[in-house]
């Protein structure tokens, strides 16, 4: 798949401004220049309709997630560049008219094929290539329209598509809010690893209500262990904020606004009152997951929204002091996706083998913290750490780099150039 953005005057400049900012380290900058292309030459396709169709590299489906993540850093560019603009607000389009298609559904295909996971018992259609149900998917289009309005001033994607996106995210989330009695989604995937399918005849496990809303998998597309995750509820917390202002000053539409405040103001009772875990060692910290009942998963996942992306996300400072309480304990050994190695340590993920850990997760680690020198050890462990590709990849094991997953993987290649941008000084306006 061949990108039709040319590198324009915009990005060279870009890319020479940032060579300034590191004229001690040609590598890093090199990584940067390969990231970026990387993603703009294998990823990105602009659609006859004039919506852009992203793919996550090795996989020809477009997540709703890993869309939004990897053209984040080009809102910086888009700024000054009118086609990288226009080539965002198309994804923004392209992701508001698939969660027209089905909201529960987290990948899709770029024409009605019939491609990807069919033989699942959920309710697909030609248009899904996968149809796991997560919070995420549905958060993450809101904030690329929000932070592409923030970052360029433009409003066109606050489109009739667009208001009817946002509705049927709102109701679903209510709806979620009580899946046990209300909802109607299920999803059963057969012999296959007990993470790619729900229990319960496709139902999860059981919930009670809390405030938060249910989701069935994780950012990962691996299954939740307990239904409210409790990052992905802050994510959505955040989100709804954002789509209220939107509402506000854009559309000038007070109900809507006044429905996601209020849905907001729900979700965050709930994971304030049912979310935190009075830790023996730790103090107060998130849990990743809880079901309502009293039972909690306590640990932390690569992939983002996590515990650790917190202040990434919006929902709370790095200063926080539940989420300082929180980070101690994800990136120490109680978390047991937490590897040490000889090579590198960092948080993994049960979606990837043992011992490995993901560049995403050293990203995110640089990224929500104040410390300048821990900024910098992140980018060293993932300048060292691309067993000579130049590129990053899904995970990687702690004591042998050159045992990894997935060659590249463009949602961790613009990970580390947001790392590299927030380094240098250079950040996506929010």
């Amino acid at each position: 798949m061949t990108s039709p953005i040319e590198y324009s005057a915009a990005m060279l400049s870009f890319m020479e401004q940032m060579n300034e900012r590191l004229p001690q380290n040609k590598n890093l900058m090199e990584m940067f220049k390969n990231g970026f292309r990387n993603t703009l030459d294998t990823t990105i396709q602009r659609m006859p309709d004039g919506t852009t169709f992203v793919i996550t590299g090795d996989i020809p489906a477009m997540w709703l997630r890993d869309s939004a993540a990897q053209v984040r850093p080009f809102l910086v560019l888009s700024q000054a560049d009118r086609d990288m603009a226009d080539m965002i607000e198309g994804l923004v389009r392209r992701q508001m008219k698939c969660i027209l298609v089905d909201p529960y559904a987290n990948a899709f295909n770029a024409s009605p094929s019939g491609k990807g996971h069919h033989d699942d018992l959920t309710e697909m259609n030609p248009w899904l290539w996968e149809r796991k149900y997560e919070i995420d998917s549905l958060c993450y289009p809101i904030q690329l329209s929000y932070l592409l309005w923030k970052n360029t001033g433009r409003i066109s994607q606050f489109d009739d598509t667009f208001k009817q996106a946002v509705r049927l995210i709102l109701s679903l989330w209510a709806t979620e809010q009580r899946h046990e009695t209300d909802s109607p989604y299920t999803f059963q995937r057969l012999n296959c690893p007990p993470t790619d399918t729900l229990i319960r005849e496709g139902k999860g496990s059981i919930t009670g209500y809390t405030g938060m809303t249910w989701s069935g998998f994780r950012p990962s597309d691996d299954a939740c262990t307990y239904g409210y995750l409790v990052p992905s509820n802050m994510f959505a917390v955040v989100v709804l904020c954002d789509l209220a202002e939107i509402a506000d000053e854009v559309l000038h539409d007070a109900a809507l606004a006044a429905d996601a405040r209020a849905l907001g103001e729900e979700i965050d009772r709930g994971i304030r009152e049912f979310g935190i875990y009075d830790h023996p060692v730790y103090g107060k910290i998130y849990a990743y997951e809880t079901d309502g009942l009293g039972n909690f998963n306590l640990m932390d996942d690569a992939n983002v929204p996590s515990l650790l992306s917190i202040p990434y996300l919006g929902y709370a400072g790095s200063d926080d002091p539940v989420y300082q309480n929180t980070r101690r304990f994800i990136l120490g050994k109680e978390n047991p996706y937490f590897f040490q190695g000889t090579a590198a340590e960092g948080i993994g993920s049960p979606h990837t083998p043992e011992r490995h850990t993901w560049p995403i997760a050293l990203a995110m680690q640089g990224l929500t913290t104040s410390d300048r020198a821990e900024k910098a050890r992140m980018l060293h462990l993932l300048e060292t750490t691309t067993a000579d590709t130049g590129l990053m990849h899904e995970s990687f094991n702690v004591d042998d780099p050159f045992r990894y997953t997935r060659p590249w993987f463009s949602w961790a290649n613009m990970m580390f150039c947001e790392l590299l941008m927030d380094f240098c000084g250079v950040r996506v306006k929010k």
